[in-house]
């Protein structure tokens, strides 16, 4: 049993890293959101069980929504390759570095670390009230870059 437990973190290490080395900086955002993704579910599963509201619609609602998440992401990379072929075949003059999919991941991480948060006060933790600010403010300014503003 151990030996199948390594040799899936084995697995699961060499595909992210495969992701990161093909997608450059971009694949490491990713690999941190689904880490995080991954987080929040056991977090808030452990909350739940924690204060006996765990059930399994609640369970399966959570996967559905990461799941909704995970389509949004597919969609921003596809508009950033979409744009940036575009750009750089029709020679419109302009050039698409690539800011959709970096700035989708971005958001999903800080919202995602905001609700393990809200779990860890869920599980008895006590969560710094600058933390919680921090992550406010920065995915307010990740809204705004994205806004142009």
């Amino acid at each position: 049993m151990e030996r199948k437990f390594t040799e899936g973190k084995a697995a699961i290490t060499a595909a992210l890293s495969a992701a990161a080395s093909l997608l450059g900086w971009r694949g490491i955002l990713a690999a941190v959101w689904i880490a995080a993704m991954g987080l929040d579910y056991l977090s808030g599963s452990a909350a739940a069980c924690k204060n006996g509201q765990w059930n399994s619609h609640d369970a399966r609602q959570g996967l559905w929504h990461k799941g909704g998440m995970i389509c949004v992401v597919i969609a921003a990379a596809i508009a950033d390759s979409v744009l940036f072929v575009t750009c750089d075949r029709l020679n419109l003059g302009l050039s698409w570095s690539g800011y959709v999919l970096p700035l989708v991941i971005t958001w999903y991480i800080l919202t995602e670390l905001g609700s393990i948060l809200e779990n860890a006060v869920k599980l008895g933790a006590a969560v710094p009230e600058w933390l919680t600010r921090l992550l406010k403010a920065r995915l307010s300014s990740v809204d705004s870059a994205a806004d142009g503003n």
